[in-house]
């Protein structure tokens, strides 16, 4: 009868221990990039007046499209969050008549975005 209760109370506590080992803090967390990775050499290819395809070249797909605006386009790209080093950037590229009319973010516009891509 001894021997049950020892077993019991060993196997309680191998199972509260396994149980709250998944709720620590000290666990190992993989990092994943998630979202567009842009740099802003690829930025600075943009020029006003290009097409949707021209940019899509150029940058990918984008993460979101705005539902309610299919004129507006958002590139987003998040590493290691909720972590002291986390990295958050974002683009948005607006068209107007399907060219690109404006660029707006944490990347620098370039300095030859309006000048318009010869046709």
């Amino acid at each position: 009868m001894q021997s049950l209760k020892t077993f019991s109370l060993w196997l309680i506590v191998a199972l509260t221990l396994s149980a709250t080992a998944g709720c620590s803090s000290w666990v190992y967390r993989i990092n994943i990039p998630q979202g567009n990775f842009l740099e802003q050499s690829d930025v600075d290819k943009l020029r006003v007046s290009m097409t949707r395809e021209q940019v899509l070249y150029v940058l990918g797909k984008p993460v979101a499209e705005d539902a309610f605006d299919k004129n507006t386009w958002h590139y987003l790209y998040s590493f290691n969050l909720g972590r002291d080093n986390e990295q958050r950037k974002s683009l948005t590229v607006v068209f107007e008549n399907e060219k690109l009319q404006s660029i707006s973010g944490d990347y620098e516009q370039p300095a030859e975005f309006n000048t318009p891509l010869e046709q």
